[in-house]
This record gives C-alpha cells, structure tokens and sequence, in this order.
C-alpha cells in the first residue's frame, strides 16, 4: 500500500535529493536515513519489512570505528542500497 500526500512525496525527494547531493555517499546516506526515520516517526511514510531489511544493511555499509576514514567500499554500498531504498519508498 503506497503512502500518497504531499508529507509523503516531500519525504521520498527529500530522501533522493540527499543521497544526490555533492558530498561524500557515506554523509549524504546518513542524513537521507535519518531524513526516512523523521517520516517513519511523523506516520508521513509506511516502514515496510523490505524497507526495515534495506535500512539495517545500510546500517551496517555505514558502521566505521573513531577514526577510521570513509572507505569506498562503505561509499558503493551506500549509493546502491540508497537507490534500492529509492525504489521500495514509491510503494511504502
């Protein structure tokens, strides 16, 4: 069942501008994350198990110890699971 209101499409292009803009892809999917939860929170968008599922393993491509440096690795997950994030949020 899709989410539909203006809440709802702000929060899917707020999501997409995020991981799109200039920065490093590791940033940008932080904020874009945290931009989802304040939605989720807000009841503007619907957590759906395959949302749930793709937002714990970009938890996990975004983890890095004090000190440690943004790797690439951590960088190419981020935009690919941001995207299939993209993609799941026109349904949720």
């Amino acid at each position: 069942m899709t989410t539909n209101g203006p809440a709802a499409d702000a929060a899917r292009a707020d999501f997409r501008a995020l991981l799109e803009q200039p920065g490093h892809a590791v940033d940008n999917a932080r904020l874009a994350t945290a931009r989802l939860e304040r939605a989720f929170a807000a009841g503007d968008l619907q957590r759906t198990p395959d949302i749930d599922a793709a937002l714990a393993d970009l938890t996990v491509a975004l983890e890095q110890d004090d000190g440690q440096k943004l790797g690439g690795k951590s960088a190419e997950a981020a935009r690919f699971i941001g995207r299939y994030i993209g993609r799941l949020l026109d349904e949720a």
